[in-house]
C-alpha cells in the first residue's frame, strides 16, 4: 500500500504541515484516503466504510488511524508516524476521540479536514468533539502540493515521455471503420504497457462528438474526414501524465476545420510562451482566450486554459478567470486550449508544463502539427 514514488520527504511533509498549522492557528489537521495522505506519506489507501484517517497535531507526532488487518500491509512509513489500529467490533469515531480528548474536560481547538474524507465520518466525529472547531484543510494543505520539487518533476517528465511515446503508436491504428470506444480500448492497452494506471478515459471524440470537451468513447464509428480529439494519460508511480492531440482520418482536411485547427494550435503556442513566473492563472487564460477570440471563435472555447497536475489529474493551480495567484517556479499545470462547434466537429491541444525561473517545461513533445491516421 505504499505509494511506488521517487519522491519520499514525507517526514520532511508532515513537518511543513505542521509549520502551516502553526502560521494559521490550527490545532489538527485531519486528512482522509486520498491524494493529499499519498502525498504527506506515501501510503496508497482506499476510502471505505472502515474510517481510515491520519491526524497531524500542530506539536505531537502524527497518528495513522486504519483497519487492523489492514495495518500490517502498509509498508514503510514516515519517521514518527505512529499507527493506531482498530479491531472489526471497535468504534474508530471512538478511538480518535478518546486520541485528542483529555478525560479532565474534553478536547478544545480547531481542526482542518482534508477535502476527501465522508461526511459520515466527518459528523460523527463533529458529534464526539462538541468543543473543537471544524474547517476546510484546503487552504493549509494546497499550498504545501504546489510547488513540484525536483524528485517530483523528474516523475512528472518521465510521464509524459511515455504518453509521447504511446502517440507514435495511437497514430498507427486503424481509426477509419472503427468505433471510438475500440480506438479507446486499443489506447488504453498502450497506456498500460507503457505501466499507466487508467482512471479516466481516453477520450476519443470522432466528428461532432469531438465538440463535447469530455465526451465519452461511444459505439460511433469513424470515418474519412473526421477530426478526432484524443485525451489520454494516467498516473505512473503516483505521478500522473494528461495529453491532449486532435488528429484527423484519412486525409488532411481543409477549409475551417484546418483553420480551426491552426488557430487552437497557435493559442496553445501562445499560452506556453506566455507562461512565466508572476503571471496570474487569469492572466494567461486572457491570452489565449484573447487570441481565440480574435481569430473569430472566442464563444467555442468554453473551459478554462487549464489546471495543475501532480498526484491528481485535476489539482492547483488552476489556469481560470478569476485566479489572480501569481504563478510561481515549481507548478507543473496544462495548456489546453479547444475549440468545439456543436454538431460539427471539435479540437483540442493539450501539454503539460512545469514552470521554471525562465519559463515553461513542455512535459508532452509529441507533434504538435496536424497527424493525419488511417
Amino acid at each position: 500500500m505504499t505509494l511506488d514514488s521517487p519522491v519520499a520527504p514525507y517526514a520532511a511533509r508532515l513537518n511543513r504541515l505542521r509549520d502551516r498549522l502553526r502560521h494559521a492557528g490550527l490545532d489538527y489537521c485531519f486528512v482522509g484516503p486520498s491524494s493529499d495522505l499519498q502525498y504527506l506519506t506515501g501510503l496508497d489507501l482506499h476510502s471505505s466504510e472502515r474510517l481510515a484517517l491520519l491526524i497531524v497535531p500542530q506539536e505531537a507526532p502524527a497518528q495513522l488511524i486504519v483497519p487492523s488487518f489492514e495495518a500490517a500491509g502498509l509498508g514503510s512509513l514516515p519517521a514518527g508516524l505512529r499507527v493506531v489500529a482498530w479491531a472489526e467490533t471497535d468504534d474508530p469515531v471512538q478511538i480518535v476521540a478518546g486520541l485528542l480528548r483529555p478525560p479532565e474536560n474534553g478536547t478544545t481547538g480547531t481542526a482542518a479536514v482534508s477535502d476527501q474524507l465522508w461526511s459520515i465520518f466527518l459528523l460523527r466525529l463533529q458529534a464526539s468533539l462538541p468543543r473543537v472547531t471544524f474547517c476546510p484543510a484546503e487552504a493549509t494543505l494546497a499550498p504545501l502540493r504546489l510547488i513540484k520539487d525536483a524528485a517530483e518533476v523528474a516523475a512528472l517528465v518521465e510521464a509524459g515521455a511515455r504518453a509521447d511515446d504511446a502517440f507514435t503508436e495511437i497514430c498507427a491504428l486503424r481509426f477509419a471503420g472503427r468505433s471510438e470506444q475500440a480506438v479507446a480500448e486499443d489506447i488504453a492497452a498502450l497506456l498500460r504497457r507503457r505501466g499507466f494506471r487508467i482512471s479516466w478515459g481516453p477520450i476519443v471524440g470522432s466528428g461532432p462528438n469531438g465538440a463535447s470537451p469530455h465526451h465519452t468513447a461511444s459505439d460511433r464509428i469513424i470515418a474519412a474526414g473526421d477530426l478526432v480529439v484524443l485525451d489520454y494519460g494516467g498516473g505512473l508511480a503516483g505521478y500522473n501524465a494528461d495529453m491532449t492531440r486532435t488528429v484527423a482520418v484519412g486525409h488532411a482536411p481543409e477549409g475551417e476545420m484546418r483553420q480551426v485547427y491552426e488557430l487552437v494550435k497557435q493559442g496553445q503556442e501562445a499560452g506556453v510562451q506566455a507562461a512565466q513566473p508572476g503571471i496570474t492563472g487569469q492572466a494567461l487564460d486572457s491570452v489565449v482566450r484573447d487570441l481565440l477570440t480574435q481569430g473569430g471563435y472566442g464563444p467555442f472555447f468554453t473551459h478554462r486554459l487549464g489546471h495543475g497536475l501532480g498526484l491528481d489529474t485535476h489539482e492547483s493551480p488552476y489556469i481560470v478567470q478569476g485566479n489572480t495567484q501569481p504563478l510561481t517556479a515549481g507548478m507543473a499545470f496544462s495548456i489546453e486550449p479547444g475549440l468545439y462547434l456543436p454538431g460539427r466537429f471539435g479540437v483540442r491541444i493539450e501539454d503539460i508544463v512545469v514552470l521554471t525561473a525562465t519559463g515553461a517545461q513542455r512535459m508532452n513533445n509529441a507533434p504538435h502539427d496536424l497527424v493525419v491516421v488511417q
